[in-house]
Order: C-alpha cells, then structure tokens, then sequence
C-alpha cells in the first residue's frame, strides 16, 4: 500500500517520511546509484572513442541531460502519477492501461502484448543487473593487483551472486533495515569523491550545459550515437522508481532522488570526468581511479554491498512481478513463499529465483567483464522503458482525460527519446545485446502461451457444459438423495454445471444439502474494495453462485474469504464444508483452432507442472476432492 498518505503531527510526519525516504535509497536507488561503476568507463572506450576533452564534456552533458529529463521528469515526476491504487510497475500499469481500454478488444490484445514483453524484458534486467553490477565492483581488484589472474575476477563474482541467491529463501526483512544505511555511505563517499575532483578542475562543471552534449553529436556523427547506448547504462534502476512505489509512497522516493541520489550522482559523474581531463588513461577504470590508494580495499568491499544491495532489489521485483503476472493470468501458478509475517510484499518464488541464478552464472561466466556485459545490458533496459511510455499515455488519455494534443507532445518527446536509445542499443545485438532479447523473447512466449492456452481450456469448458438452469429444476423434480453438509464446486462458468458436479452426481449417486458453485475473479486492480469482494446468487434448490474477487497484488484464499460470507447471508462452516475440483488434463490436438501444435504441447506441460490451484487458492487438502477431466485444445 501506499505511504502517501501521512498522519499525524508535523513532526511525526517529517519523522516518517524520512524513514521512508532513507528506505527508498536502500531499496530504490541501489541500482541506479551503482551505475557510476561501469557508465563512464564503457561510453568513453568503445568502438575507437578516446577520452578527449570534447568527448568526455560531451558524455557528461548527455548523462546530466538524460538523469533530468528521463529518470527526474519522465519516471518521478510523469509515470509515478500513474498509480494503480498505489501500486507502481509494468504490470500494474498493464491492468491499469487495460482499464482504460474495455470495450476494445484489438486495443486491448495491442496493449497486453505489448506490456507482457515489456514485463519479459524485465526479467532480463533481472539477470544482467546481478551480473554486470558485482562484476564491475570485483574488478577493483584489478586496480589494487593489476596482475591479478584473469580467472579470479569470475569466479570471485560467482562466488558473491551463488551466495546472495541462496539467501533468497530467507528473505530481506532483517537485512533490509541495514540497506538504507549501507547505500546513504556509499552516495556520501562517491559523492565525496567526485567533490574532490572536482575542486581540482572545476571547469568540468560546464558540461551542464546541453550545448556540449549537441556539439558531441555534431563532431562524432555515428560515434556519439553509439555512445547513447553507454549513457543508458546511467538509467538502469529508473524502472525501481515506479515498481517499489507501492512500498514507500511518491513523497519519500522524490524527496530522496530530488535531495540525495541525483546530487550524488553528478558530483561522482563528473568527478570521474575531471579525473579523465587530466588523466586520459584512466578510463580503463575511472571510478576506482578516484579513489585514494589507503582507501582502496575498503572501496571494493563497500561497492560489492552495494552491487548486492542494487542485485536484491530487482530480484525481489521480480518475485513480485510474477505473482501479480500469476494473478493476471500471464504466468503459470508457482509456489509463494513469505518471507515476513509483516511485509505481505515481502516473498520468495524459488522457480524464478533459480531461473535468474542459472541464467546470471551463463552471463558472468560468457561474458566475463562488466565491459562485455554493458553490450548485453541496454537492450532489456531500452525495451522496458519505451514499452512503459506507451502504456503510460494510454493512461494520461483515458484516465488523466489529457487532450490528444498534450498527449501527442508529451509521446513526441518521450518516446523520440526512449526510441534513440533504444536504437543505440540494437546496434550492439551481435556484440551481446542478443542474450537479453532471446531471454525475453522465451519469456514472453511462455506468458503468451499460458495466457492464451488458459482461454483455450475456459472456452472448451463453457462449450461442453450442461445449462445450469435446467438442471436445477431437474433436481428439484428428481431428486437424489441429498447427503449434510455443504458441497463447493470451483467452476469458469456460472451458467453451467461443473463437470465435478456431474461426475459426483453420477458415480457416488448424491447431492450435498446445500451446493455452492464458486467463481474466483482476479481484477486489476492491486487491492479489491470491500464491496466487490463477495457476490452470492440464490439459484434455487439450494443451489448458490457466489463469485469472489481478489486484486492482484494479493494472496487468494478461499477459505478466509468464505468465512467472510456470514454477513452477507451465506455462511460457511469449514468443518462441514467439502471443496470439489476438476483437474484437466490438457490434450494437445492440432486438429483444433486455437495454437500452433508446438503451443498446445508446451502449454499441456506448463498444466501438469504448473501449482494446482487448490495450492494456490490455499484450499486444505482434508476438505478437498479432485476428480480428473481431459480437455482437448
């Protein structure tokens, strides 16, 4: 939830929203506030650059430029508006976007793709971040040994990355609390730092202004456009801004970026350009170059943590981003595990936590340096935040009620922008830029396919139901012999009768005193209000409908919503209550419409591997009965 809304006296509230903002920058801004690691070094020495005067103010005028207009009037102070009760990030801006598109269905076919890739795209900064951020902290070890074996860096940094993803399970509610410490003395000491150099050749400072930035590009030609592929690398953690939203509220994470992170930043950004106007030789690591030699272990050891702290806080988005993709119905169902009794938000999906460390050890292990890497790095970043900009004006359309004039300005402006680095970046797929995207190519295949495969089965289901309608009244004419208690049939289809119904009825020979046919509905919206949770219909005969809603940032369970049927007339005693379920068995037919062969097969194997459902709507297994059906797709 949201931390906007403060109450309280005026220091109670100042006291709060500073607590919140020094979490922000623990949380936050690990992974934008580690780019100054590898940024500069890699813009300024690729593809033939040197580090001449011309270069280096041009370079800085465009990460100065890029932090403004991008990260400080795009993500905090533009897309963080669009919050979807509160919460922030790709998939809650899709279902927000999507809200804004009902009646549509081409539009909103258009809008999901394009937020399910952005999403994939995501899970490629997932792996990159981890990868590109420890490998470039471990690599100060090269300028305290410089004859250091070329196989130490490495396997050093798969040490680190195995043992923070075998932290995982145990969460970050205790370590959390030191993170916002840990980065508030890393911003301190590169800001320090910078300052330093600063006071040395102070001219460096007018690289503020946006005429060298133009006058770089005007000189270099092709160069200076492939250097955009470099300076992205100082954005990457913008999109953590607006996905850890719901954790801290807009106020704390503005007044940290606004009054800490950015400052920060640009002294160190231009105190690594300072050093480089005096001693171009440098660039093979600027920023450990700063650093004074006394001070140069304990340089390395702090920017590990702080790489760590950067890698845990997009591992967590990602744990985050696939339960709301497995409540939206983008993902297949996988176990949760809480990791605070406190932090709702705070969770471990081990899949995506051994799928992120497989394919972290591939990257460091195939690319071998953070300068290898960055050429991996801008594509996933680019991709996302063009994909978020899109969704972002749909909302600022039919949401915000903007005129098509400002919209059409404000895209102008913003996607020209998104699109350039972008376009930098696809230059660099034969040099790396290729993992990221196959990596979210086959992510978005999966979430596509289970998508669409999941309306495939709900569509076979609807067409070979019994009309519910007649077979109440059949029931009524004939009856069985009706047995105590309460029978709860899971069912897509209210209109019709579940085959779990059907297949009681037909093999055990009775009906339960009282049915309930119940439909479960993930909105999309984080949070359901409390009026649209519950909505129960008397179908007659002791026949019930009773559909359930749950937001989608939230833990569905059936049996603590049924307790909460009382009050609205339909009351539930769990120990007297049985739950029935059909489990398909998905047949891949290509003799059927719907997807390619290959689709149906990999769908049919997501199904029987995917967590059932009654794990997942947290049904007890004492109370449950499961009766097989096939569904051909």
């Amino acid at each position: 939830m949201s931390q906007d809304n403060l109450h309280g006296t005026d220091a109670d509230i100042k006291r709060r929203l500073a607590a919140l903002a020094l979490g922000a920058i623990g949380v936050v801004y690990g992974d934008i506030g580690t780019s100054p690691l590898y940024t500069l070094q890699t813009t300024l020495s690729h593809d033939g650059m040197k580090p001449t005067p011309e270069s280096i103010f041009g370079v800085l005028s465009l990460i100065f430029w890029a932090e403004i207009i991008v990260v400080s009037l795009k993500y905090v102070v533009f897309i963080m508006r669009a919050d979807n009760k509160g919460e922030g990030g790709i998939m809650a801006l899709l279902a927000l976007a999507l809200r804004s598109a009902r009646g549509d269905a081409r539009m909103r076919w258009i809008l999901a793709i394009l937020g399910i890739f952005g999403a994939a795209l995501f899970y490629g900064d997932g792996v990159i971040t981890p990868a590109i951020s420890v490998l470039s902290a471990v690599e100060g070890m090269k300028v305290a040994v410089p004859d250091l074996p070329h196989w130490v860096i490495p396997v050093t940094s798969v040490v680190i990355l195995f043992l923070l993803f075998a932290l995982q399970r145990h969460g970050t509610e205790r370590v959390g609390k030191l993170f916002g410490p840990v980065m508030v003395i890393w911003f301190v000491v590169i800001a320090g730092l910078g300052v330093q150099m600063i006071a040395q050749n102070p001219h460096v400072l007018l690289a503020l202004n946006p005429m060298y930035g133009v006058k770089f590009f005007m000189s270099h030609g092709m160069q200076a456009f492939i250097a955009l592929g470099g300076v992205v690398l100082a954005l990457t953690g913008a999109e953590a801004l607006y996905a850890d939203m719901g954790h801290f509220g807009k106020k704390p994470i503005r007044l940290a970026w606004f009054g800490f992170v950015l400052p920060a930043l640009m002294l160190n950004y231009f105190g690594q350009g300072a050093l480089l106007l005096d001693h171009p030789d440098a660039i093979d690591n600027p920023f450990f170059k700063l650093v004074p030699k006394v001070m140069l272990y304990p340089m390395i050891g702090l920017a590990t943590i702080a790489t760590v702290i950067a890698s845990q806080a997009v591992i967590s988005g990602a744990f985050s981003m696939t339960r709301e993709a497995m409540s939206l119905g983008y993902s297949l169902r996988m176990p949760i595990v809480h990791t605070s009794r406190e932090m709702s938000g705070q969770i471990f999906v081990p899949w995506v936590n051994t799928f992120l460390l497989v394919m972290v050890l591939i990257a460091v292990l195939g690319f071998r340096s953070s300068e290898n890497l960055s050429a991996a790095y801008g594509i996933a970043v680019t991709g996302t935040m063009t994909v978020t900009t899109i969704l972002a004006l749909v909302v600022a359309r039919y949401q915000w009620h903007w005129s098509r004039l400002t919209v059409a300005f404000a895209g102008l402006l913003l996607l020209a922008i998104d699109l350039s680095f972008l376009s930098a970046n696809v230059i660099k797929i034969e040099y790396g830029g290729w993992f990221p995207l196959v990596l979210g190519v086959g992510v978005f295949i999966v979430m596509t396919t289970w998508r669409r495969g999941r309306e495939l089965v709900v569509r076979e289901i609807k067409q070979s139901g019994l009309a519910l309608e007649p077979f109440i009244e059949n029931v009524g004419e004939h009856p069985p012999l009706r047995v105590p208690g309460t029978a709860v049939f899971l069912t897509a289809n209210q209109n019709a009768v579940p085959h779990a119904l059907l297949h009681n009825l037909k093999h055990n020979k009775v009906l339960h005193e009282r049915n309930v046919l119940l439909t479960v509905e993930m909105l999309e919206t984080p949070v359901a209000d409390a009026d649209e949770r519950i909505h129960i219909t008397s179908l007659g005969g002791d026949f019930y409908g009773l559909e359930l809603r749950f937001g989608f940032a939230e833990d569905p369970n059936i049996p603590q919503a049924l307790s909460r049927c009382s009050k609205a007339g339909l009351a539930f005693d769990m120990m007297d209550t049985t739950f029935f379920l059909s489990r398909e068995t998905i047949i891949a037919d290509e003799r059927r419409p719907g997807m390619a062969l290959w689709r149906d097969k990999l769908f049919a194997f997501m199904a029987r591997n995917a967590l059932p459902a009654t794990a997942f709507f947290q049904i007890p297994g004492n109370r449950l009965i499961e009766l097989g059906a096939q569904v051909e797709i």
